[in-house]
């Protein structure tokens, strides 16, 4: 909608298009809120986008470039009236990301004295990745989502998922002495494993049945006497041998050495209760990449009535000194517009107005684009996770995450690498030796059988997980979203989402499910007398169609390859 014809008063004015502002979004619009949902930047998402390789590479220039939003300081007076006093909002990109470092441009010719075996290590130029870039869909934040997480079911319940296409994650990798290795973590995989011999199998089995074979009520319990210690040395205790507490310490329950036992468990329950319900994995990857989920929540809300505008942002809030609620907001066109609550993304409101965490914590990035996998296989359409466990004292674990071009996020012949760490320094100085020991890269030269590194991008954002809940200076009707965080899955942003939902419609059901158009029925229809139906049942029979419409959008990879 052109910004010129916004209408001046919204039941909820959100600014920033994030994953948990998106979803907050749909809900309010779902319900029949007046909802005007904006973002200063051209593209939706935020820090939870996904971009084309030359929107990538836009994205970088524009890195350094310092965009001012316009300020209406001298007009303020015309706008504000009686008992009103400003709040400013400022830049939400000049902090999130930081520490970028990309490669200049590589298409140049090669020299002369250039060997054949150099060639042969880029047998994809730059050029060639610039010229097929709009096949590359490169997340800014990178996770996969639990097939019983928060998220897919919010997908299934509010119908949203019929606006994407899913792809099964199709096998659990990690890094050990050296090597990248498959983990057997399915019952499948397991007796199928030929790095596993007959007495480690039938280990590995008991424990993880015995894990899964406890009741709700014992789910959340830890044998006593392993309460507050590692959950290393539970693990060690069964006696399951190196192999298997590796397996299951950083590839099952993704934790480490120092976890307590009842986190660990937790961890191991979750993995293995996500197991089978799609595919031989837990998890699942939304094809054409991350940024497509909150792109599917703002459809939702526009389809129900919101009204979006990109390029456009809130220079200002007005606030009542008596109430201290905010009562409308000054735009970047310096039109005044009435809301009765406001949702914003944390990177709008300024350090002296917010409670994080001291010091602020970062999350390290890497993006490759690789020209074979990590593990070759049969198969040339696999994605895979792969855990790193610390490579090096004081060093992090890493999450690494592979994806193929059946996910639509690169062109054919090559491979998207996503690394993610905890940060202790810059992304570089975090990743890179790690990176050079996978892969064959400048610095190491001299990797055989390794993937090639054909292009990479290194760079810290904010982790979103240091937002404090609550104790922000902000009025009382003002609600922060935080950015994405370091974890794999999704919940803390649906969590955002409902919660401040629950604070401001707490009668009202969190996203209900959206009818099909099919279902709609219009005024004046013959059929639509029909009264007192059980809506309950309907519901519940809409969630369990949803729950089968995501199953058929879960492309396998029989399914890809046939119609490749």
């Amino acid at each position: 909608m052109a910004a010129e014809d916004l209408p001046s008063e919204f039941d909820v004015v959100i600014l920033g298009t994030g994953l948990a502002e998106s979803v907050a979004a749909a809900a309010f619009s779902r319900v029949g809120q007046r909802v005007l949902h904006v973002d200063r930047r051209s593209y939706y998402a935020a820090n939870w986008a996904s971009f084309t390789f030359n929107g990538l590479l836009n994205w970088i220039q524009q890195y350094h470039v310092s965009i001012k939003l316009f300020s209406y300081w001298q007009n303020l007076s015309i706008l504000l009236e009686d008992g009103e006093e400003v709040i400013y909002l400022s830049n939400p990109d000049t902090a999130s990301i930081k520490n970028l470092q990309a490669p200049p441009a590589q298409g140049e010719e090669p020299e002369a004295d250039q060997s054949q075996a150099e060639l042969a290590k880029k047998r994809i130029s730059y050029a060639q990745l610039v010229k097929e870039g709009r096949r590359f869909n490169i997340d800014l934040v990178s996770k996969l989502m639990y097939s019983r997480g928060s998220l897919v079911d919010l997908l299934i319940k509010s119908n949203v998922s019929r606006y994407a296409e899913f792809k099964n994650v199709t096998r659990i990798l990690t890094y050990r002495q050296g090597k990248v290795e498959q983990v057997p973590c399915s019952r499948a995989d397991v007796f199928a494993s030929r790095q596993l011999s007959v007495v480690e199998k039938r280990k590995l089995m008991r424990f993880l049945t015995s894990c899964m074979e406890e009741t709700e009520e014992q789910m959340g319990e830890t044998p006593a006497a392993y309460h507050g210690r590692p959950y290393s040395e539970f693990l060690r205790d069964q006696q399951l041998g190196d192999n298997l507490e590796h397996f299951i310490l950083h590839s099952i329950a993704m934790v480490t050495e120092h976890t307590l036992t009842e986190e660990g468990l937790a961890s191991t329950r979750n993995f293995l209760q996500c197991l089978g319900r799609y595919g031989n994995t837990p998890f699942l990857f939304p094809v054409y990449g991350l940024g497509e989920i909150p792109q599917c929540f703002c459809r939702m809300c526009a389809v129900f009535g919101g009204i979006y505008c990109l390029r456009h942002s809130v220079s200002c809030l007005l606030v009542d000194k008596d109430t201290n609620r905010c009562k409308a907001v000054i735009d970047s066109r310096g039109q005044r517009i009435s809301c009765s609550h406001f949702v914003v993304e944390e990177g709008y409101v300024g350090p002296e107005r917010k409670r994080v965490a001291t010091p602020p914590r970062f999350i390290s990035r890497a993006v490759l684009i690789t020209d074979s996998s990590v593990l070759s296989s049969n198969s040339d359409q696999q994605v895979s996770l792969v855990t790193i466990p610390p490579i090096a004292a004081g060093c992090a674990a890493v999450r690494m995450v592979e994806l193929s071009s059946s996910t639509m996020t690169c062109m054919p012949g090559t491979y998207l690498v996503h690394l993610t760490c905890q940060s202790s320094g810059s992304a570089y100085e975090d990743l890179s030796p790690l990176v050079s020991r996978i892969f064959c890269t400048p610095d190491s030269p001299d990797q055989e059988n390794c993937p090639s590194v054909l292009w990479c991008l290194y760079f810290n954002i904010t982790d979103g997980s240091g937002l404090e809940t609550e104790g922000h200076d902000l009025p009382s009707n003002v609600y922060m979203c935080s950015g994405p965080d370091g974890g794999l899955s999704h919940e803390n942003a649906i969590k955002q989402a409902e919660a401040i939902f629950s604070k401001i419609l707490p009668d009202e059901d969190f996203c209900p499910p959206a009818p099909n158009p099919e279902d709609i029925i219009y005024d004046g229809d013959a059929t639509a007398s029909a009264e007192g139906e059980d809506k309950e049942g309907e519901d519940k029979e809409g969630e369990k169609e949803n729950q089968d419409k995501l199953e058929e959008a879960v492309l396998t990879e029989e399914t890809v390859q046939a119609e490749e």
